[in-house]
């Protein structure tokens, strides 16, 4: 299966993400439009202390219009690896830095529409590294919540974040949320 290319026009390029519109032809022969949400990549990290607590922020987002809990997370800078931007995203949104950062899984977030394609991390071992620095642009509530808590919230629906609920439902499969 595939599909080849027979044009492809950018018709937006934002600070961060770039729509492209592309005229394509199937395998049977027709021809589709596609549009495409070119994003540049995300680290998140899982950070869980010996107490077996999760670090997590709470953040409006526009897009749902709502408040919503996350693990730390942040989209990949030019040129920067993904285990680069996870250590980076964990200082900056909660001050912590990790002995140990190991990638979970990758996933593409939309592949319908979106190139879009989050490394989610395990970070332990942790330790305070500096005081949390968020963007500029961002308000961020950091707390703590014990891994199993978390766990039952995001099978409860309470946590909605897709990322999130990956990340914690990896962690109780690998028995850290007991």
């Amino acid at each position: 299966m595939g599909e080849k290319t027979i044009k492809s026009e950018t018709k937006y390029e934002g600070k961060f993400i770039s729509l492209r519109v592309d005229e394509v032809i199937l395998d049977n022969g027709k021809t589709a439009t596609r549009e495409v949400v070119e994003h540049p990549g995300a680290a998140a990290i899982l950070a869980v202390t010996k107490e077996k607590e999760a670090f997590f922020v709470r953040q409006y987002r526009k897009a749902t219009e709502k408040v919503l809990l996350e693990i730390p997370a942040g989209k990949l800078d030019p040129g920067e690896t993904p285990r680069d931007c996870a250590e980076r995203e964990l200082a900056e949104e909660v001050g912590m830095a990790a002995n140990d950062l190991r990638l979970l899984a990758a996933f593409y977030t939309s592949p319908g529409f979106a190139t879009e394609r989050i490394y989610v991390y395990l970070a332990t071992g942790l330790k305070p590294k500096t005081d949390a620095k968020p963007d500029e642009d961002e308000i961020l509530d950091a707390q703590r919540i014990p891994l199993q808590e978390a766990v039952q919230m995001a099978k409860d629906g309470e946590i909605e974040d897709a990322k999130t609920m990956i990340a914690l439902l990896l962690a109780a499969d690998l028995g850290l949320a007991r």
